[in-house]
């Protein structure tokens, strides 16, 4: 089955008025890529490539002619396909083509996805069927507490309770943007405001070092937190998991900040996390998520993917060492979980429900593409 046209959208928001930060950076709304796949045999997949950073190079690659590489493949050949694009991020011809490497990676997930979505399709089975079939419902939680322009613990209050009435039963909070008092404090009010037995889970997005991280813990400790998340700043972040994880009883986790699926098996090597976080839209496609999910498996780590819960799902959903989802409730946040999908699957008393659809299992809205999309090629 030979793939005989692309099409690729870049998928933009603009941002609020308010936006949102993490500890150090403003999250976009959206920023994406979605290609689309045609096969000669009339079946089509789609996958998607996030990136917190501009995703302009993974634009110029598309209308330079990145598109000649992936016309006439198989298209039920992901991981011959996936290997062939992810050796131009060392391809002389890359290079003279100015064809960036997180260009390449980016680029090399979105393609993998669709094709696998294809695969789905012509086996007529969903991807976490195909995948081993675990199970075919996933736990989800919501990533809020988010800092905002003139956001007190007072507004915080009210957003947790909003989503806490929507029937959410785990929360991720972010944390690492204010001095360490300040965010022990908002973390106390979100833990009253979901209650004792709601997992509660703590984001800083690599804001702390070792000795503020180490302090962190021990104060978060009484908070019950499920995990502290990517705790610690990026230049040496696996070595200092490690050593926090000597001084604490918290779970670490990380993974999505990883640019290849060799930068997540370095952090089990260092036997520092309890959970992977791997992205398969920002590296690696199922093809690489799949292989790191079976070594999770085989090192008592467990899977919970960073964003795109209905993508991700699949992947959770396939293996023992699946655990959770992570989701965007707030369509000012994430227009495109809101907007995308004519037919996601519902999150209702903080789980998913798996489709029996084919592939994905997911039908993109022309209206969102539209609303959102630039297109490409």
């Amino acid at each position: 089955m030979k793939i005989a046209r692309v099409e690729v959208f870049a998928l933009k928001a603009p941002p609020p008025k308010r936006p949102h930060w993490t500890s150090h950076f403003i999250v976009p709304t959206a920023n994406e890529i979605l290609v689309r796949l045609y096969t000669d045999e009339g079946i089509e997949g789609f996958g998607l490539a996030t990136s917190y950073t501009p995703i302009d190079f993974a634009v110029k690659a598309w209308k330079s002619g990145l598109a000649e590489q992936i016309i006439g493949e198989d298209a039920l050949a992901p991981e011959r396909l996936y290997q062939k694009l992810f050796a131009l991020t060392t391809s002389k011809a890359a290079s003279e083509k100015g064809w960036s490497r997180e260009a390449l990676i980016r680029i090399s997930a979105a393609v993998d996805i669709a094709c696998w979505d294809i695969v789905g399709k012509a086996a007529k089975l969903p991807l976490f069927r195909l995948f081993g079939g675990y199970r075919d419902e996933v736990q989800a939680y919501v990533t809020c507490g988010y800092y905002r322009d003139g956001k007190d613990n007072a507004e915080l209050r009210d957003e947790v309770q909003m989503l806490v009435e929507q029937g959410h039963t785990g929360f991720k909070a972010k944390a690492g943007g204010l001095p360490l008092k300040e965010d022990i404090e908002r973390m106390a009010v979100m833990r009253e405001v979901i209650g004792p037995d709601a997992d509660f889970m703590v984001d800083p997005n690599r804001a702390w070092d070792l000795p503020t991280a180490v302090e962190a813990a021990r104060l978060l400790e009484p908070l019950n937190p499920r995990w502290l998340e990517e705790p610690i700043r990026w230049e040496d972040d696996r070595r200092g998991l490690k050593l926090l994880a000597q001084k604490t009883r918290i779970p670490l986790s990380g993974g999505e900040s990883e640019m290849t699926s060799y930068g997540c098996r370095a952090m089990l090597e260092e036997q520092a996390i309890q959970i992977l976080q791997f992205d398969c839209t920002m590296m690696g496609g199922f093809t690489e998520g799949r292989k790191l999910t079976g070594l999770c498996e085989l090192n008592h780590v467990q899977v919970a993917p960073h964003h795109d819960c209905f993508i991700h799902a699949h992947i959770v959903a396939s293996s023992p060492a699946g655990c959770i989802v992570e989701a965007f409730t707030d369509p000012e946040r994430d227009p495109l979980q809101a907007e995308l999908f004519e037919d996601a699957p519902p999150i209702r008393n903080g789980r998913m429900k798996l489709k029996e659809q084919p592939g994905l299992g997911l039908t993109l809205s022309e209206a969102a593409i539209r609303k959102y999309g630039e297109r490409v090629i």
